[in-house]
């Protein structure tokens, strides 16, 4: 079974196109979605976040996502550290996820994708990429913020010109109908690819 990764900056439109993926069929895994569940679920996890963070990490046996935000959003040390913790679990779940699965081929889609080192599990990588405007535009109608905030989120990612020299595919996600064929394009690549 193949492993393609897919993923993109802030307001690429990752998820519009793994929307499309899953639409043709294809088996998708979303490791900020499976990442979430876990330090919900998973008590070695939940016992060494709290180590990190204190008791505030969780409110109501839930994680407290905004009070970690705000700690990690300004010391990359327990960003790190957060990562560190989080990343083995999600490919350990993933691992299984995989065995679970028929398909010739799963799309791993992931933000951080090469910053956590999990294209070194993926056979191809696609990256999502949009016009500037388009990726402010979609963000601030997404999460309600303004064009300062969204441009203070896109300082703490890497940028698409890296993504797209360590990629196989690059679609660019600026229209729909475009993005769909670009798509369309690339799943009948990927179920020929052995």
């Amino acid at each position: 079974m193949k492993i393609i990764g897919l993923t993109g900056g802030i307001g690429s439109g990752k998820s519009t196109v793994l929307a499309l993926f899953k639409a043709l069929g294809a088996v998708t895994y979303v490791a900020d979605i499976e990442a979430k569940k876990l330090m919900n679920t998973d008590d070695e996890l939940r016992n060494q976040i709290i180590k990190l963070f204190g008791e505030k990490a969780y409110e109501n046996g839930e994680l407290n996502r905004t009070y970690i935000s705000s700690v990690v959003f300004n010391n990359e040390e327990k960003l790190n550290a957060l990562n560190a913790l989080v990343h083995p679990k999600v490919r350990e779940d993933f691992h299984h996820f995989i065995k679970k699965q028929k398909a010739d081929f799963v799309i791993y889609e992931a933000a951080i994708l090469f910053e956590s080192g999990s294209n070194q599990i993926c056979d191809y990588v696609i990256t999502v990429i949009a016009d500037f405007e388009h990726k402010i535009e979609r963000i601030m109608k997404r999460d309600g913020v303004s064009e300062a905030q969204v441009l203070e989120r896109m300082k703490n990612q890497s940028d698409d010109d890296y993504k797209i020299k360590k990629s196989d595919f690059v679609i660019r996600n600026n229209h729909l109908e475009d993005t769909k064929k670009q798509v369309f394009t690339i799943f009948e690549l990927l179920k020929k690819l052995k």
